[in-house]
């Protein structure tokens, strides 16, 4: 069936293509509209994300749960079909649809992790500063990526990343290499608030749960001098495009404690997410590890 797959990938990139360069108001109505479809079709995520929900917000109604898991669809879809134009459109159009707003000097090549949280928009952020750093001959971006299952589209993914000069870095086994741009002072941009595992993490609260967490912030810092900035990417009031924000360096960070570091940047995390809740990315299971003992949260 391999004939199949190949045709079918083409079909997706053919699709992804169109919506690139349909206008933009197009996309944001098509995607509201897919994302709503999906979050009422029956499949194990739509559990995942009113779990999500209940466990971080318990003090809200079963009717205010389920009113924000729908608008988080809303805006997953959208978020996903602009994804087309952020990996397929020009530096202007990029530039359109994200505006960056920085408390620390770009340009300056000064080592520095940029840590972003899971929000549906992180993508348009880091694609936006790549191409303002190619713009302006600055360093370059660099971020982590995880295989996909489906290698044409992983493939494709890391070229359209890579496409204003950015360094995509597995997140499996280069290290060094991820070391190596930090201390060349490229954009250097991390998501650490996926549950990869019990290796390199620690348990630390998230929304008052034991949460599984890695602990690479704090290490990595540690080990190339570099501060520690939070650089999240929302959409504005009206919902028109997105605002990544790179906020000043964390103070005291890193400390002797990569545990407390870590335990910090995920209240930093918290308290950016309750501003925002439908925006972040609820689909993950971000509770999946449990300490030694205890049960699962999804069964």
């Amino acid at each position: 069936m391999s004939w199949l797959h190949t045709f079918l990938n083409y079909i997706g990139l053919s699709i992804l293509r169109l919506f690139a360069f349909l206008p933009y108001a197009w996309t944001v109505q098509i995607g509201y509209a897919l994302g709503y479809l999906f979050g009422r079709l029956p499949h194990q995520r739509k559990y995942v994300v009113l779990r999500n929900l209940q466990l971080c917000f318990p003090n809200l109604t079963s009717h205010q749960i389920q009113r924000l898991a729908n608008e988080h669809w809303r805006l997953l879809g959208r978020a996903v079909i602009e994804r087309s134009r952020v990996w397929l459109g020009s530096a202007k159009q990029i530039f359109s649809l994200v505006d960056i707003e920085s408390e620390i000097p770009l340009g300056d090549n000064k080592p520095r992790i940029l840590v972003i949280p899971h929000f549906v928009g992180f993508e348009c952020g880091f694609m936006a500063l790549s191409a303002l750093g190619e713009k302006n001959g600055w360093q370059r971006g660099a971020g982590l990526y995880q295989n996909m299952k489906n290698p044409f589209f992983n493939q494709k993914i890391i070229e359209w990343r890579n496409r204003f000069g950015a360094k995509s870095i597995n997140r499996q086994n280069r290290l060094f290499d991820l070391i190596r741009e930090i201390r060349k002072g490229n954009f250097v941009v991390i998501a650490p608030d996926i549950d990869l595992g019990p290796k390199d993490s620690a348990f630390v609260p998230f929304f008052g749960i034991q949460t599984n967490t890695i602990t690479a912030i704090s290490r990595l810092a540690k080990a190339c001098g570099a501060e520690v900035c939070l650089m999240i990417t929302t959409l504005n009031p009206d919902k028109s495009k997105y605002i990544c924000k790179i906020h000043k360096a964390l103070p005291n960070f890193p400390s002797d404690d990569p545990v407390a570091d870590t335990a910090r940047l995920n209240q930093y995390f918290e308290e950016e997410i309750r501003q925002r809740p439908a925006e972040y990315y609820w689909v993950h299971k971000r509770f999946k590890y449990r300490p030694p003992g205890e049960a699962s949260l999804y069964d």
